[in-house]
C-alpha cells in the first residue's frame, strides 16, 4: 500500500498544475491504485460548464491506461493562494462519477487547513448513488 503522506504530497503538487483563472479555486488529487501506481489530477476550468475536477482527471487518466482497481484518493484544494488550504470534498458530479468505479467502502481523504486529514467513504459522501 502506498504511504498516505506520499499521496498527500502528490495531491499538493498537482495543485500547481490547475487552471482556474475564473473562480480561483485550485485542486489537486492523487488516486492510488491497488498495484501502487498513483495518478495525479488537477482541476481545469473554462468559461463554460465543461470544466473538469481534479478527481475526474485522476480517474480518467487511470482508466484510460487500463487501471480500474483503486485503493483510495487524496484531495487537496486552495483558494487563490497556495498557502490558503481549504476544506473541500468532491462535488456531486465527482461523487457520482467515482461511484461507478469503486465500492461503498472506497476511502476519500481530504486535506484541510493545518494539514488536517479527514477520511470519508463513498457511502458517507454518496449514500444514494444513481444506478441502473
Amino acid at each position: 500500500m502506498v504511504n498516505l503522506n506520499d499521496a498527500i504530497k502528490i495531491a499538493k503538487e498537482a495543485i500547481l498544475m490547475a487552471h482556474s483563472p475564473y473562480n480561483k479555486y485550485y485542486f489537486g488529487a492523487a488516486l492510488v491504485c491497488k498495484n501502487g501506481k498513483i495518478y495525479s489530477g488537477c482541476n481545469i476550468d473554462n468559461h463554460g460548464i465543461l470544466s473538469i475536477c481534479a478527481e475526474r482527471v485522476a480517474f480518467t487518466k487511470a482508466i484510460s491506461e487500463g487501471n480500474k482497481d483503486f485503493d483510495y484518493i487524496v484531495i487537496c484544494g486552495v483558494k487563490e493562494d497556495i498557502n490558503n488550504i481549504i476544506n473541500g470534498t468532491p462535488c456531486g458530479y465527482c461523487r457520482q462519477f467515482m461511484s461507478e468505479f469503486v465500492d461503498k467502502d472506497f476511502k476519500v481523504y481530504t486535506v484541510g487547513p493545518n494539514d488536517q486529514i479527514t477520511s470519508y467513504t463513498m457511502q458517507d459522501l454518496l449514500p444514494y448513488n444513481y444506478s441502473i
